[in-house]
């Protein structure tokens, strides 16, 4: 088990893909709902855009494909597709472990790029919702994942300075975002 408490002062998890296995319910959600606008959205480019907004998805998929859609009425669509499908996510256990074992010990916070009542749901799913002090999502901030600012918000929620925090991602965008906001990151692939 990794302890922390001699370093660090709080703990900041992503969620989808490092708390919550999350992606292949996300991919099947996606996966139908670009299809009913006739845009293709392969897994590849899936795993890659982790950490990415679903507005931001949406528009950058319609334009490359030539397609124009209501970005935001695909993204609810969307998202209550995933909302059906929920019941099916589970927890990634090794990082629930490090979670559970530090969260009477220290502050913790969720750094999310889905939409914070979606965070919601997923963390009350998963019966963990009160290990956290704070939940940040793709709807509380200006700037997403790669820039630091959801990070940043969770870290300024808890009120600890961002480099007494430890962050732990599984994606590229979600590890530079952590890193942008000056915090220890833990790549979960890597526990």
């Amino acid at each position: 088990m990794i302890n922390l408490h001699h370093n660090y002062d709080g703990l900041i998890f992503d969620l989808d893909g490092t708390l919550a296995d999350t992606m292949p319910t996300h991919f099947v959600a996606w996966s139908r709902s670009m299809a009913e606008h006739g845009i293709e959205f392969c897994e590849e480019r899936f795993y890659a855009l982790g950490g990415v907004p679903a507005l931001v998805i949406i528009e950058l998929l319609a334009k490359e494909q030539g397609k124009t859609i209501d970005a935001r009425a695909v993204a609810e669509a969307k998202e209550l597709l995933f909302l059906e499908l929920m019941r099916d996510v589970q927890p990634i256990l090794p990082v629930r472990a490090i979670a559970e074992f530090h969260r009477e010990h220290m502050p913790m916070a969720i750094a999310t790029g889905s939409l914070s009542w979606v965070a919601e749901r997923i963390l009350n799913s998963l019966g963990i919702r009160d290990w956290f002090a704070a939940v940040v999502g793709a709807d509380h901030v200006g700037n997403p994942k790669p820039a630091p600012d959801t990070y940043l918000r969770a870290a300024e929620l808890l009120g600890i300075d961002p480099a007494r925090c430890h962050a732990f991602e599984d994606t590229d965008l979600g590890l530079q975002a952590a890193r942008n906001a000056g915090m220890q990151v833990v790549n979960i692939h890597s526990l």
